[in-house]
């Protein structure tokens, strides 16, 4: 009887185990092929010496990495570390801009009664359903010369007579901010419903002010979502393309940018490889010290990354 039973649960483990590989199967190949597979060829090609049409070719060399750092046959320029430095600072900027906008809209959803709560982050998600073209040549028309915006701007003295907003690292800017929003927006809002408001009435009956009973109360109980809205809008930001590309108006040529020249125009593969793998570092680099500051602040695990 011992030696049956030690039969059927086998065969019920071989079972259980044959179904989770056939479920897991499909997502496993899927990440394979599309992501992992792309991955490898990409740091192949970063390695690869620049062929006379772009192409990559043998021999291996790290001559894609020196031209990414400014070394060329001319001898050394900083144009691609302006690029990577302006990477940086738009991204910074950007998140820095999101979340100051989001935190109130969020906070303003979850005061709402609860029937209107669906309408209002459906307003804020609704733009996001348009292509991300057509709505950066929205804002392009609204920040063209001419415009309502650019007239009030070159009034106040901001720009030059019949210059307007558009090209330029503000319209930049603008662009990401208004792209991104729903991404922080979303979290702070989850984090905000779960909201202790007892802390932030106890900071007050101490006669705690309004900015250190946000400090104190709030701040760390919404710092999940905080953390989550980041990652979302601070890793996207780094790498865009379309924005910088049509409201920059090559005046503010992101990472993203770079890149994405060496695989057209410019028709240098290992280069463009090699400023991908560069984004790919500072990604992880930026998962790694977001997982530091949330263990800092926060402390708890539902705050780690």
């Amino acid at each position: 009887m011992a030696d049956m039973s030690l039969v059927v649960r086998g065969r019920a483990v071989v079972s259980e185990t044959r179904h989770l590989l056939f479920s897991v199967m499909p997502g496993a190949v899927w990440i394979i092929v599309f992501l992992v597979l792309p991955s490898v060829y990409l740091m192949a090609v970063a390695f690869m010496t620049n062929g006379p049409y772009g192409q990559p070719q043998m021999p291996l060399s790290l001559e894609s990495f020196r031209q990414l750092a400014g070394f060329g046959f001319l001898g050394w320029s900083p144009g691609n570390l302006y690029t990577l430095l302006r990477s940086l600072w738009q991204t910074l900027l950007s998140t820095v801009l999101v979340v100051i906008v989001a935190y109130p809209i969020a906070y303003y959803i979850t005061t709402c009664r609860e029937k209107w709560r669906p309408i209002m982050l459906l307003v804020v998600v609704v733009p996001s359903w348009t292509n991300q073209v057509i709505r950066t040549f929205g804002w392009m028309n609204l920040l063209a010369p001419g415009t309502p915006l650019s007239d009030a701007a070159q009034a106040l003295g901001l720009i030059a007579p019949n210059m307007g907003l558009y090209p330029s690292n503000f319209a930049v800017t603008l662009g990401l901010v208004y792209n991104f929003l729903p991404f922080m927006v979303l979290p702070l809002y989850a984090a905000f419903e779960k909201l202790d408001t007892a802390q932030v009435q106890a900071a007050q009956d101490l006669y705690a002010s309004p900015v250190r009973a946000f400090w104190h109360a709030v701040f760390p109980q919404t710092l999940p979502g905080l953390l989550a809205g980041t990652v979302l809008v601070a890793i996207p930001a780094f790498g865009m393309y379309v924005i910088p590309e049509l409201l920059g108006g090559g005046k503010g040529m992101m990472l993203g940018n770079l890149v994405a020249n060496q695989f057209a125009g410019s028709a240098n593969w290992p280069l463009g490889a090699a400023g991908a793998i560069l984004m790919l570092i500072a990604t992880f680099a930026g998962l790694f010290a977001m997982r530091r500051i949330g263990k800092r602040l926060g402390g708890g695990e539902e705050v780690v990354i």
